[in-house]
């Protein structure tokens, strides 16, 4: 005689519990932002995307150091390539100019037609670094730089964070910020564009002092802004159209909105702007490049969308139908013997 009996649930893949495992993150995370504002201060802010990757993977290691190592390597190896992507685009911008003389003359009439009428006919970095531009460091001046530096690590710790709770979501998120970067980096070849710093140095408008980095000083941290001052040095001035500061402050924003309270759309939405108050005060951007990076994420969201429900619908024409409920009731009838 048989007793039924219950299945038995699988074994547990996953690390058992940790009983001291808040002191174990308490501590790691400690002795994390100790490493991390020391290498601020040494080496720079990490503006590099490798550089950046270290860091955000170091943190992840840190805040689930009770997770077996290979859930860690699994990290790098979905990350690697994508990293990789990031140093490609940021060194193949320096070569879209091809030589030729970038953008400039009709950014800046774009600009005096939107908003010539509220700036005494100059473009708005002139007219806000006229009224707001001073010898000494102003703590708007601290907040832009930091608003600046958030570019270079908002989007890839978002990411981070998605690949932690929802690798689901994490793939769709990197869809869509591969797409944004590749659109932007077509442009840079199609349409190789000048900032307003740029114009000012060769004439086409009056003295624009770049200024994105000078915040840090009122700190006395000189050496914050290493890393994105040689790589601005190191860099071609024609990635002026479209955005991608604002584009990616946008494209955070819009992703985790719908799933974010509405309490907190205005502050989050805050955010975007900010980014574009910094980029044309500290003559970084036109306000008319500002406009171009959202649209394209507008189009970044439609485009892989549709893409999305396309592959969708095709592997789901190409997956067998579940046969009918008179077949499936049949079957069954048939391979269950009635009881004796």
């Amino acid at each position: 005689m048989s007793v039924a009996t219950d299945p038995q649930p699988p074994a547990r893949t996953d690390p058992l519990p940790d009983p001291d495992g808040g002191r174990r993150r308490v501590v790691s995370m400690s002795v994390w932002a100790v490493a991390f504002v020391a290498g601020w201060l040494f080496i720079g802010l990490p503006t590099d995307p490798a550089y950046a990757f270290l860091w955000i993977w170091a943190a992840t290691v840190a805040w689930n150091s009770s997770r077996p190592w290979r859930s860690h390597l699994r990290f790098a190896r979905d990350w690697v390539p994508v990293v990789l992507l990031l140093v490609a685009y940021n060194l193949s911008r320096g070569f879209a100019d091809n030589g030729a003389t970038p953008h400039a003359y009709e950014l800046i009439v774009a600009d005096r037609v939107m908003f010539g009428w509220a700036t005494d006919g100059q473009v708005p970095t002139v007219w806000l670094q006229q009224h707001l531009y001073r010898p000494e460091v102003q703590w708007w001046d601290v907040l832009a730089s930091w608003v600046y530096f958030s570019h270079f690590v908002v989007a890839l710790a978002a990411a981070a964070v998605l690949w932690l709770r929802d690798r689901g979501r994490w793939a769709a998120f990197m869809r869509r910020w591969g797409f944004l970067c590749a659109t932007g980096l077509v442009t840079y070849f199609l349409y190789p564009a000048a900032p307003p710093w740029w114009a000012a140095q060769n004439g086409l408008l009056e003295e624009v002092a770049r200024i994105s980095t000078r915040g840090w000083k009122a700190f006395g941290m000189h050496g914050a802004g290493n890393l994105l001052n040689a790589g601005q040095i190191a860099s071609n001035p024609v990635a002026a159209m479209p955005s991608l500061h604002t584009a990616f402050a946008l494209f955070v924003v819009l992703f985790f909105l719908r799933v974010t309270r509405k309490r907190w759309w205005p502050l989050l939405l805050a955010y975007p702007l900010a980014m574009t108050f910094t980029l044309v005060y500290c003559g970084e951007h036109y306000v008319i490049d500002v406009l171009v990076g959202w649209a394209y994420v507008g189009m970044t969201f439609l485009v892989v969308g549709l893409g999305e429900r396309w592959w969708a619908a095709r592997r789901a024409r190409r997956t067998p139908s579940d046969p009918p409920a008179d077949d499936v009731a049949e079957t069954t009838a048939t391979a269950v013997p009635a009881a004796r």
